[in-house]
């Protein structure tokens, strides 16, 4: 499940910006599109002032992102900051949010209603939906993910989501595996953050001003 600890280079992991479904309260998973809200444009654009104070103008970076809109979106804004190139790149459906299931997109007050709570505050996760995907299963596909791009050469920047990038970031630093969850997660950051991986290694570069707990 854990990738190749010997890729050469730093992996810059973030957070998207908050979405239209974020601000009134649907679950969202692997929804294809929702929007970014201002709110969510403006964390973007924390996260390239943040990155381009990091790393300059055009650095080498190879870019990945999640293929939803949001992410895309978030990259977009991104790119723009570090002066690189949005259409250069890759996506990959491994990079998705958790799958919701019969609960995506639906409110989270009414699947509260209907089956009790659906938040684990003792891990700061989301219960998956009985017909969504698993914690270990999110954890198989973004370590296939990792395995398949272990040859990136240099610096990357991955757009994620809040639930699969905490468990991708357990999976590159060697986190526990959580029983409860049968995965490993690193801890939550809030909407629009960025941290850095390297060797295994986790620092934050910055921290984002969105909310969402997971």
């Amino acid at each position: 499940m854990i990738s190749k600890a010997a890729r050469q280079g730093r992996d810059f992991i973030a957070r998207h910006g908050e979405t239209v479904f974020n601000a009134a309260g649907r679950l969202q998973g692997d929804h294809p599109h929702t929007p970014l809200t201002r709110a969510g444009f403006a964390q973007a654009d924390e996260m390239g002032r943040a990155l381009r104070a990091a790393l300059g103008a055009k650095p080498k970076l190879t870019l990945w992102a999640s293929p939803t809109g949001r992410a895309l979106q978030t990259l977009a804004v991104i790119a723009e900051h570090l002066e690189l190139d949005w259409h250069d790149a890759r996506t990959d459906p491994r990079l998705v949010e958790i799958g919701m299931g019969s609960w995506g997109g639906r409110y989270y007050a009414d699947v509260i209603a209907e089956v009790g709570p659906v938040f684990d505050p003792v891990h700061a996760m989301l219960s998956p939906a009985p017909d969504g995907e698993l914690y270990h299963q999110i954890a198989e596909r973004v370590s296939g993910w990792l395995a398949d791009t272990d040859e990136d050469p240099g610096d990357r920047l991955v757009i994620m989501h809040g639930i699969s990038s905490r468990v991708m970031r357990g999976v590159m630093t060697g986190a526990p595996v959580i029983p409860a969850l049968g995965a490993p997660a690193a801890p939550g950051l809030t909407q629009g953050s960025v941290v850095m991986i390297e060797r295994g290694v986790e620092t934050l570069v910055h921290r984002g001003t969105g909310y969402a707990p997971a």
